[in-house]
């Protein structure tokens, strides 16, 4: 709709330039310009309207466990990190069952698809996918080698609980 509209401005603007060039009529420099300049910025504004459109469909946010439990996140995507619980591992085929915590909530995970070689009980993760009823359905698993990682959102949101005890690398 946006676009017809744009494209029947834009016939009816050159349509009109080319008429009003010919030797018969004068048309100014400065209103030729002008024209350019309108032309310009309807298709600028077109353009980021369309990206931030695009982008706005596909922001997925990171949120804590703790921030999940005070949030309405509905059913779109999101990116959620904390620390595995240690023991809460569950492994059947492909499907994977866990719950990601951090210091004052906790929330269960459901993954199906192969698991990171490093991924265990302890360590920071992120996971991506949404909720269905309590359980979050991760369509990504991302962890860190390092037994000393934590994910810079991760320990960032920690420091902003001030519940953070140690110093995120890389």
């Amino acid at each position: 709709m946006l676009f017809t509209i744009l494209v029947t401005l834009l016939v009816t603007i050159l349509g009109g330039w080319l008429v009003f060039d010919r030797k018969e009529t004068c048309m100014s420099p400065k209103l030729k310009r002008l024209i350019l300049f309108g032309v310009a910025a309807i298709f600028l504004a077109t353009a980021v309207g369309l990206t931030v459109s695009a982008l706005k469909e596909n922001i997925v946010y990171f949120y804590t466990p703790s921030e999940i439990d005070t949030l309405e996140i509905g059913n779109r995507a999101i990116r959620m990190g904390g620390l595995v619980q240690k023991d809460s591992i569950r492994i059947d085929g492909l499907t994977a069952r866990f719950v990601v915590e951090d210091v004052n909530s906790q929330q269960a995970v459901i993954y199906t698809g192969a698991l990171p070689d490093i991924f265990r009980g302890g360590q920071g993760v992120i996971v991506e996918g949404k909720f269905n009823n309590d359980t979050f359905n991760a369509d990504t698993v991302m962890a860190k080698h390092d037994e000393q990682y934590m994910p810079r959102e991760v320990a960032d949101k920690l420091k902003e609980q001030g519940v953070w005890q140690g110093e995120a690398t890389k």
